[in-house]
């Protein structure tokens, strides 16, 4: 019986070899960012348990397991970007002469006080009179 022989390019090898690599790699980032998903929702979760959420513990016990969720689907990030246009278009809603002063409030100009546990930040910017 005849037995059947082929050969292997070497630039076959080096595409097989490469795509190994690239699965390889592809799985460790894909493990890392899983691990840091879960160590986030421990440091999470004991900050719920310790009452240093401004949640309730039930809600904060829920919003952790969702973000750790959303992280395992893909759907958790942390784009500035995306971040930026979102507090960007809260201030369309206000009237067109109010909306620069909220545009230069979210950048960083004027005061800020409060905090998320307190209830809320309050920004201010003092703005001369248009009159």
């Amino acid at each position: 019986m005849p037995v059947n022989q082929f050969r292997i390019s070497t630039a076959t090898c080096q595409i097989l070899l490469t795509l190994l690599v690239c699965a390889a790699s592809s799985a460790a980032v894909a493990a890392g960012n899983q691990s840091e998903a879960v160590a986030r929702y421990q440091a999470e979760r004991a900050a719920c348990n310790n009452g240093q959420s401004n949640e309730s513990r039930p809600t904060c016990l829920k919003e952790a397991g969702a973000a750790l969720q959303a992280a395992r689907n893909g759907g958790l990030t942390s784009d500035q970007n995306a971040y930026n246009q979102n507090a960007m278009a809260r201030c369309q809603p206000l009237p067109p002469d109010e909306q620069d002063a909220c545009r230069r409030r979210i950048n960083g100009e004027g005061t800020s006080s409060g905090s998320a546990q307190q209830g809320g930040i309050l920004r201010e910017l003092t703005v001369p009179d248009r009159k």
